[in-house]
């Protein structure tokens, strides 16, 4: 090549070429002029109620009061983020959302995996449509009655559990007002709730995976356990890593109506979170500008938390963006 350039010939086009692409592409305007406008309410939903409320983040950098309004309050620059971080209490409510929320990603996330590849060995289907339905059932309750179930299964002096334990002479356990029992529990509510949901998304993915994999797989001599760790995990990897990124955005947000409705004084050292804590003071208080600062210096991790992951995804050719 002697060190020169190739230059590939631009492509001529005629007047009538332009012309007729040009109609082509009118056609194709007008054809997907209803799915244009299908999609209007969806992007005036998020500029109305997920954009424009990201103005109101300046209320964290100001002393904002109801008379002077968003644009008047006086600037403080980042006194209500020191305030934040000069409070232990502060910095232990963040602990503790970290934690609740890596306890219910750790122990939560995996379970739906193995939920779906057992359902996808189940040959009859009938039995297999009843688990499902089962399992996905509890998705539809609110946390009202969840914490109400809770409750009355594990409520010292009328739960079914501690009634139990009466009949063979125990003495009832306080599993809602000792810390570690609180945890186990709001784990496994929030495991027993949710597991379905994603159980349906996993089964799905599952469907994609070609059958002949797991005829070759057989023909090798290889077991269920086997053909279930080289072939089906590998198979539904994408759709893992992608719900493992987006589980790892809402890590420090910990679910308001779960949390408030299962904690109490006893517990207060644990169940103390994020969401809670705005609600308590900023509404309750009225320190708006606190907690927004809080839940500013929250979304801030997410995100970080988030591109890390998508980050780490990318060194294995399965990043989400």
């Amino acid at each position: 090549m002697n060190g020169n350039i190739i230059k590939t010939p631009k492509i001529q086009m005629t007047q009538s070429e332009l012309d007729a692409l040009r109609l082509k592409r009118r056609r194709r305007l007008k054809q997907n002029i209803p799915l244009f406008i299908m999609l209007v309410p969806v992007i005036a939903y998020y500029i109305l109620f997920k954009y424009w409320p990201m103005g109101g983040l300046v209320i964290a950098f100001k002393n904002y009061n109801f008379a002077d309004g968003i644009l008047n309050s006086p600037w403080v620059g980042l006194k209500n983020f020191h305030i934040l971080f000069s409070s232990s209490n502060t910095l232990q409510i963040m602990w503790n959302t970290f934690w609740l929320s890596f306890l219910s990603l750790v122990f939560g996330f995996p379970m739906p995996i193995f939920l779906a590849i057992l359902l996808n060995e189940v040959r009859k289907s009938w039995f297999k449509r009843w688990v499902q339905t089962i399992v996905y059932l509890p998705h539809f309750f609110s946390w009202v009655i969840v914490s109400g179930i809770v409750l009355s299964l594990f409520a010292t002096d009328y739960g079914s559990i501690n009634k139990v334990l009466a009949l063979f002479g125990m003495e009832p356990i306080n599993f809602l007002y000792e810390s570690n029992s609180w945890l186990a529990i709001f784990v496994g509510s929030g495991i027993w709730k949710e597991m379905g949901f994603s159980t349906i998304i996993y089964l799905a993915a599952l469907t994609t995976i070609d059958p002949s994999l797991y005829e070759s797989a057989a023909m090798d001599g290889a077991a269920k356990w086997r053909q279930m760790w080289h072939v089906t995990i590998p198979g539904i990897r994408h759709t893992i890593i992608l719900l493992l990124i987006l589980a790892m955005g809402k890590i420090m947000e910990v679910g308001f109506d779960q949390v408030y409705n299962l904690q109490n004084a006893g517990v207060a050292d644990v169940s103390e979170v994020i969401s809670t804590y705005i609600y308590k003071i900023g509404l309750g208080n009225a320190q708006f500008s606190l907690t927004t600062a809080m839940g500013f210096f929250e979304s801030i991790i997410s995100c970080s938390l988030v591109l890390i992951a998508n980050r780490i995804a990318k060194k294995f050719d399965q990043a989400l963006f």
